[in-house]
Formats: C-alpha cells, structure tokens, sequence
C-alpha cells in the first residue's frame, strides 16, 4: 500500500514544489515592475531631473537595483539620460499618454472647448483635474498675447494655490474639505494663498456652488485666474476649465471673462450629457 502510494505522494509535493517556484518568480516579477513604477513616480511627483543616487533614496532601494532598473527603462525609451547623468521621463511615456488622451471622450470634447474659449476670451486657457493633494494641468491653449503662463500642462500645485483647486472639492462633504486642507494646505510662492483649512472650505463649498473660481496673485506674481467646474453626472467636480490672464486685466473687466468660463463648462457638460446632474 505504501510503495504504491508512494510515487503519488512524491508527484504531489514536486507539484507543490513547481507551483511555488512559479508563485516566487512572479512575486520576484511583480517586485521588479513596482520597482520600476516607484522611479517613474518619483520622477513624475517631484517634476524635475534627479540622479540614480537621489532616486534609490527617495524609494528606499538599493543602488545597485535602481542602476540596474535605470539602465534598462533608459535603453526601452521610458526614461530618459541627461547630458549631466541626471534621469527624466522618455518619449515612450508621452507617447501613451498621448494614446491614452486619445481614447477618452471627455479630454476631446473638453479640449475642443478649451480652443474655443481660448479664442473667444483672447487669453491663455487651461483643463485641470486633481491629481490626490495637488491641482494638475491637464491641457492648455496658448493665448495670442505675450503674456507667459508659468504653469505648464504637466504642472502639480497644491490645491490650495488656485481657483481650480478650490473647486476640484467643493462637491466633497464640509469634513472631507477640512481635512484635506488641513493635510495639504501649503505656504505660496506669492504668501498670497490662504492656508487656514477652515476658510479653504468655505470659499471651496461657496465657490462651487456658484460655478466661479477667481484667484489673484496666490501662486504666481501678477496672474490671475477665472475657473469653473465642469461636473458629471453625479454632481462631481471631475476638472475645471479656467481664463489665466494678467491680473490688471481681472480687475477692469471680470465679468467678461465669468460669463465665457461659466458658458464654457456648462457646454462640456452638455455634450457630455451631464447636464441633468
């Protein structure tokens, strides 16, 4: 009975055996891509260059891992080797991003809106979204004047810092609002934006409620900002659209700018058939 048995017995644990060694391969697998994405999110939350050796210490990994993961995302085009050694974001990763904005419905018909008002209003327009704790621009049309806009699309700030910041929670619940800024109420360039958690929700829950958005000054010197959100279904503020302009120019003629970034919204809206939230 037993030698018969037996080699049943044997199949089973090198059946166990294999299975298990599959198992550790695609952790060991699955331990090199996340690896991998916590460098290109490194890369992509601090917005700037950095070096393999600043890079393994923000993440936690040893150098020697983050040499081997650079080395082989820099030879695929995911990442990109500076002149200085310093390690950026490559053309693959724009190339998806590219692919993926393609895809979403929302992005075409916003961004179409978005060149519409850009030549109605005459001045820079952007689409934002949040992005956890930060505003991040999402698309941008350059107006026609030489007025430079500072923040690009790709650029994160802290919520607090903009009109669309503001409006991007002003659907949450009071408490959620407070404790968010709470969290990530950060200092401006400027001094100019609010921090105290309390008042950021107000003028956020106020803000939304009136579909209008201005800032002057907070984040950069002499900008402005008209925004105003652009809800789904559900009532959400899923991104903004905004007028970013000289502050002289807000002061003398704000209501001509509230009325194109107000209609702007409310018409991504309707074609997207949120109009009924």
């Amino acid at each position: 009975m037993d030698a018969k048995t037996s080699p049943a017995v044997f199949d089973e644990d090198a059946g166990a055996a294999q299975e298990t060694s599959a198992k550790g391969a695609r952790r060991s697998r699955v331990s090199g891509i996340d690896r991998a994405l916590q460098v290109i999110d490194h890369l992509y939350e601090t917005g700037s260059p950095a070096g393999a050796y600043a890079i393994a210490k923000a993440i936690k990994a040893p150098l020697s891992t983050v040499y081997v993961i650079i080395d082989d995302l820099v030879e695929k085009n995911m990442l990109a080797r500076g002149a200085d050694g310093s390690i950026w974001l490559g053309a693959r990763l724009y190339h998806y991003g590219l692919a993926y904005a393609r895809s979403l419905d929302f992005m075409s018909v916003a961004t179409h809106e978005m060149h519409d008002l850009c030549r109605k209003a005459g001045e820079t327009v952007q689409l934002c979204g949040r992005d956890g704790d930060h505003m991040l621009v999402l698309a941008m049309a350059d107006g026609p004047s030489h007025f430079q806009v500072a923040s690009r699309v790709g650029t994160r700030v802290p919520l607090n810092w903009t009109a669309s910041g503001r409006l991007l929670v002003g659907h949450l619940p009071e408490s959620e609002r407070i404790e968010l800024f709470k969290r990530c109420a950060r200092t401006s360039p400027t001094g100019r934006a609010e921090i105290d958690a309390r008042t950021l929700s107000d003028s956020a829950g106020k803000a939304f409620g009136e579909r209008l958005s201005i800032q002057v000054a907070e984040s950069d010197y002499a900008v402005a900002c008209i925004a105003s959100p652009i809800c789904d279904r559900d009532g959400r503020c899923v991104a903004t659209i905004s007028i970013v302009l000289p502050e002289q120019k807000v002061l003398s003629d704000e209501n001509h700018y509230t009325e194109h970034v107000r209609a702007s919204a409310e018409q991504i809206e309707k074609l997207m058939g949120w109009r009924n939230h």
